[in-house]
């Protein structure tokens, strides 16, 4: 946690022994990693939900929110869930019925755990239909009667980097009007865990990256960390109702958003200098 207050004494050697677990649900994803190594960091004790735990990781639980099962088990005894779980390609039955399963197992076996539930600011300005879902959730977790905080954050530094990919030939591709305010999921991270620790919210915590960037700002910046030239840009009209939302900003942060994290400038030459890949 970020400026932990009335630290807990700990056993030399033995973190997070005495202190209740935390479950995190899409604990191996890019979020989820994050949180579960930020809650270790912290010296709270995580059980991760996976479909396929892995033996030698003993805070892996065996659970899937697809079918419910194993959620019992993974949810008895523990003081929060960060819920990051999400499946884009079959979102109906992980985040939108998933959530539906876990909250009911909440109620049953951990009414008073603290939910804290990862959603994607936007997302009800944009009828994608993933957002749809997201949007969804949301409406099971709040009607759920459980103590819940919603978080929703912007597109990860990941996910961007991975749009200034798109090209035809030597052209790289942009959407006119597409802006994004990425994050690093690492902050994300911080304040979810910091979030399912503290009282619940009544309202939604939006969290963005520090700066605004075009598709142009990105590309020119990935080439340069890259040691690149500046790629040729080839402008796409934004056409449909989901590309018309994005570039309109539906997926940029309001004025009472929280700002942080590193910059995608930052982030991307952190990793460029770890993997060793440049130009």
């Amino acid at each position: 946690m970020t400026q932990p207050t009335d630290a807990p004494t700990f056993v030399e050697g033995l973190p997070g022994v005495g202190r209740t677990p935390v479950l995190v649900t899409g604990g191996t994803g890019t979020l989820g990693s994050a949180v579960v190594e930020e809650l270790v960091r912290s010296q709270l004790p995580a059980r991760v939900l996976t479909r396929t735990p892995d033996p030698a990781r003993p805070e892996q639980v065996g659970g899937d929110l697809a079918t419910g099962a194993g959620l019992a088990e993974a949810a008895d005894g523990v003081q929060a869930v960060i819920h990051c779980a999400t499946d884009p390609l079959h979102a109906r039955d992980v985040d939108v019925e998933g959530t539906r399963r876990l909250t009911e197992t909440l109620a049953e076996v951990a009414p008073e755990a603290h939910l804290l539930h990862v959603s994607i600011v936007g997302a009800h300005a944009n009828p994608l239909r993933y957002y749809r879902a997201k949007v969804a959730a949301e409406s099971i977790v709040t009607a759920s009667g459980l103590p819940v905080t919603i978080l929703r954050a912007t597109q990860f530094h990941h996910l961007v980097e991975q749009l200034t990919h798109a090209s035809i030939g030597p052209l790289s591709l942009g959407i006119k009007g597409l802006r994004f305010a990425s994050i690093d999921p690492v902050y994300v991270a911080v304040r979810a865990v910091d979030l399912a620790l503290s009282p619940p919210r009544a309202e939604p915590l939006d969290v963005a990256g520090p700066e605004i960037l075009s598709g142009r700002d990105l590309a020119v910046l990935s080439a340069r960390v890259r040691g690149r030239s500046n790629p040729r840009l080839l402008p796409v009209p934004a056409v449909g109702s989901v590309l018309s939302a994005f570039a309109r900003g539906s997926n940029l942060p309001g004025p009472q958003a929280e700002r942080g994290g590193t910059t995608y400038g930052e982030w991307l030459a952190a990793r460029e200098g770890a993997t060793g890949v440049h130009g």
